[in-house]
C-alpha cells in the first residue's frame, strides 16, 4: 500500500490518496479549531490520541454490525479508510440539553431529553452550518430520500452503541456529530471520525467536561481531558467486548 498524493486538507486531518483506489490514508494533525475555525490552536500528542480515540470506536461500532469507513490502523497518526464521497451534511444527535440547542429553545444545560433529537446542519462553514429540514435537502439535492433513511436509521444505532461504550467508562454522550459519505457503488458508510472534537461528554460522577468544549469556553485543561477519554478506552482493555458484558 503506497501513500500518494495530498487529497484534501481539512481543519485537522489530511487526506491522502494510496495505490488501491478504493482506499484512502486519513492523517490527524495537532491542530485544534472551533466556532467553525475562526477559533485555534493545539497540543502536542492531539493528532495521535485522535487516531487512537476514533479507531477504537469505529471497531466497536463495525463489530455491532454499523457499517463505517473503517479499514485499520496504520501507525504515525494514520488510519487506511475505504474511500468516499462526503455528503455536505453534519448529522447531529442530541440526547442531553446543551451548547446552541439550549441557546436556540431556552433549555437549562444539563436538561435531559425525552428523545434523541436528530438534526441535520449543512456543512458550509462560510454560512455557519444552517440547520436543515429534510425538505431543504432534497431540495437542494444533498442526499436523497433513500439516503436520509439510511443515514437516521444508522445514525440511532450509532447513538445506542455509543451511550452504551460511554455509560461503561463513566460518561454521559450529551450530543455528538458525525458525517456519511457515499462509496463508488453508492453504499452510505459512516466517515469522518468520532472523538472530542465531535462529541459532548460529561464525567457521570463530577459533570466535568472532558471534551472540546474546554478549548471552545477556554475552561482549560484541554489536553489533560483528550488525554482522559484515551486511558479510560485503555482501561476498558478491548471496548469491542461491551456488547458481550
Amino acid at each position: 500500500m503506497q501513500k500518494r498524493q495530498l487529497l484534501y486538507s481539512g481543519k485537522a486531518k489530511d487526506i491522502y490518496a494510496t495505490s488501491d483506489p478504493n482506499l484512502v490514508i486519513m492523517r490527524y494533525r495537532d491542530d485544534l479549531t472551533a466556532l467553525n475555525g475562526e477559533k485555534r490552536g493545539s497540543f502536542e500528542g492531539k493528532g495521535a490520541i485522535n487516531q487512537a480515540v476514533s479507531d477504537t470506536i469505529f471497531a466497536f461500532l463495525e463489530n455491532r454490525g454499523i457499517k463505517t469507513h473503517f479499514v485499520k490502523t496504520l501507525g504515525d497518526n494514520e488510519t487506511l479508510v475505504k474511500a468516499v464521497t462526503i455528503l455536505p451534511l453534519e448529522v447531529i444527535v442530541r440526547n442531553v440539553a446543551a451548547g446552541s440547542f439550549s441557546r436556540k429553545y431556552g433549555v437549562k444545560e444539563g436538561t435531559p431529553l425525552k428523545s434523541a433529537v436528530l438534526e441535520y446542519s449543512y456543512k458550509m462553514d462560510e454560512l455557519g452550518d444552517p440547520m436543515l429540514a429534510e425538505s431543504h435537502i432534497l431540495a437542494l439535492g444533498l442526499a436523497t430520500q433513500e439516503q436520509l433513511n439510511k443515514i437516521a436509521d444508522s445514525t440511532y444505532k450509532v447513538n445506542d452503541a455509543l451511550k452504551e461504550l460511554f455509560s461503561r467508562l463513566g460518561l454521559n454522550l450529551i450530543d455528538f456529530k458525525v458525517e456519511f459519505g457515499v462509496t463508488s457503488d453508492g453504499d452510505i458508510l459512516l466517515a469522518d471520525e468520532i472523538t472530542q472534537d465531535s462529541c459532548r461528554l460529561w464525567d457521570m460522577e463530577t459533570g466535568v467536561r472532558v471534551d472540546k468544549d474546554r478549548f471552545r469556553q477556554d475552561l482549560g485543561g484541554v489536553k489533560d481531558a483528550y488525554q482522559d477519554l484515551l486511558e479510560r478506552l485503555t482501561r476498558a482493555s478491548t471496548p469491542t467486548s461491551c456488547e458481550n458484558a
